[in-house]
């Protein structure tokens, strides 16, 4: 019951997670509500999957890890799913059905992602000239454009021609944070959770204000942040970009951020983030990672040694002949 319990806690965190999306404190301390977020991720998906599992081995043993051993062995000895019935195949199809389908759309965004660095890799490589004095790619594009692909800084003749050079300055520490922190990685899983499922949505969201946040913490230092900010309204003004002008909400957060010093919080609140991080992936990865250790043994005889953990012996070893042979090595 204590596993089932542990996993479900797991879980439990992702339901509030619209609550997480919408709260004021992230936006002051970016990088602990990044490490919450994918501890909230870690957890959930690792706790739904076991809270199958879990159900599902219930008839083969007491123990979790003692029942995913024994359902190993039945499987590996071709004898199947004996002695589960259909509610606990159920339980083990969902597992492998939901494991699967996070699977199958993180590989799906790795690869168009992929695709996608490639492209604009070509892109770059025909049509953008590289810029010795600002250590980036310009293409000759009269829109401010202002982004980094495979550790590659691009810019347009636009964003030079609009920025001063203290706010270009800004503009291109805030992409190579980017660049730097690998921000297009820690996108990834959230981005195959909203696809997988879009109810989730707003994580994806949230993550990927924290990142431009996380950005700008990094290019308000050097910089000051009006610089910063009045670089992001320029690039962002119906003159310089005829439609899009205060559409984007993101924007309007960075801003006010800046602006207002919202960045600066106390410190307690990310040691806090930090401690629930910690706590929140603690139970979930302990439940996946018992049954591996359950399967590790460790058996000094003869001078072979295997690998044992107490409370989980071996189903093929008998107690007697191992008496038996402790006694003939010591005579």
């Amino acid at each position: 019951m204590i596993w089932f319990v542990v996993a479900a806690l797991g879980v439990l965190p992702a339901l509030f997670s619209r609550r997480l999306a919408t709260a004021a404190w992230p936006h002051q301390h970016p990088r602990a509500a990044l490490a919450l977020w994918l501890a909230v991720g870690v957890s959930a998906g690792v706790g739904a999957i076991s809270l199958g599992l879990i159900a599902a081995v219930a008839p083969l043993a007491a123990a979790f890890p003692h029942g995913m051993h024994a359902l190993t062995h039945q499987l590996l000895d071709g004898q199947g799913l004996t002695g589960l019935g259909p509610l606990h195949v159920a339980a083990l199809t969902w597992s492998a059905g939901l494991l699967a389908w996070l699977l199958w759309h993180t590989g799906r965004v790795t690869a168009r992602t992929l695709a996608e660095r490639r492209r604009q890799r070509t892109l770059i490589d025909l049509l953008a000239v590289h810029s010795a004095d600002h250590d980036a790619y310009v293409l000759p594009d009269d829109a401010p454009v202002a982004y980094c692909v495979s550790g590659r800084v691009v810019l347009s003749r636009g964003t030079i021609d609009l920025l001063t050079e203290q706010e270009l300055a800004a503009v291109l520490a805030h992409e190579r944070a980017h660049a730097r922190g690998r921000h297009d990685l820690l996108r990834l899983p959230f981005v195959a959770i909203g696809l997988a499922f879009p109810r989730l949505k707003p994580a994806r969201e949230a993550v990927e204000a924290l990142l431009e946040m996380l950005a700008d913490d990094h290019a308000r230092r050097p910089h000051g942040d009006r610089v910063l900010a009045g670089a992001i309204v320029q690039m962002i003004s119906p003159a310089a970009s005829p439609g899009m002008g205060f559409a984007d909400g993101v924007v309007v957060q960075r801003v006010e951020r800046l602006l207002t010093g919202l960045g600066k919080g106390s410190r307690l609140i990310p040691l806090a983030a930090y401690t629930a991080s910690v706590l929140l992936t603690s139970g979930p990865v302990a439940v996946a990672v018992a049954p591996i250790l359950c399967s590790a043994r460790v058996l000094d005889c003869e001078g072979q040694r295997t690998i044992v953990v107490v409370g989980c012996p071996p189903p093929h070893v008998q107690r007697p002949v191992l008496a038996q042979s402790s006694a003939t090595s010591s005579r």
